[in-house]
């Protein structure tokens, strides 16, 4: 397993990133979040997100997320503001945000949440987007705070 992901990530940085992070582009996309991969406490995560940003400059984005995380035997929603910075000449990514996650009566978390990633274009316009992402908890960090891995699926226009 080790070795697949070796090969993914070789090949993926050797490719160059092929749509355009201009000033003025949208961005709509989705995403797949712990799948039972990464620093929880609990058994089981899964979560998806939809999320839509606008470039506001070269390269860098202003964007918002919408979602739901099960974790155990909870159910949260979470919306983040973030913005992300994306580096034209490799793919790479840089992103950070603020989360605030409501995952029932009294369990009302905000989360400071950096990423890091990397755009794999199929076309100019649709992209795969893995990352890795930290969602640190600000007012209970033992028991809201995650680290994980997340798979994303992106169209630029």
């Amino acid at each position: 397993m080790k070795k697949i992901f070796a090969f993914l990530f070789v090949t993926v940085l050797t490719l160059g990133a092929h749509a355009q992070f201009e000033r003025g582009t949208h961005y709509a996309g989705a995403n797949l979040t712990g799948l039972g991969i990464g620093y929880e406490k609990g058994n089981f995560s899964f979560g998806i997100g939809a999320e839509y940003g606008y470039y506001v400059a070269d390269g860098w984005m202003v964007g918002a997320t919408v979602g739901y995380r099960h974790l155990g035997d909870l159910n949260a929603v979470l919306i983040k503001p973030s913005f992300r910075y994306s580096f034209v000449q490799n793919g790479l990514n840089l992103g950070c945000g603020i989360q605030l996650e409501h995952a029932g009566s009294g369990l009302n978390y905000a989360q400071f949440c950096p990423q890091v990633g990397y755009t794999f274009y199929l076309n100019r316009n649709v992209s795969i987007e893995p990352a890795i992402y930290a969602d640190i908890c600000m007012n209970e960090p033992k028991n809201g705070s995650t680290v994980g891995l997340k798979i994303g699926f992106g169209l630029y226009k």
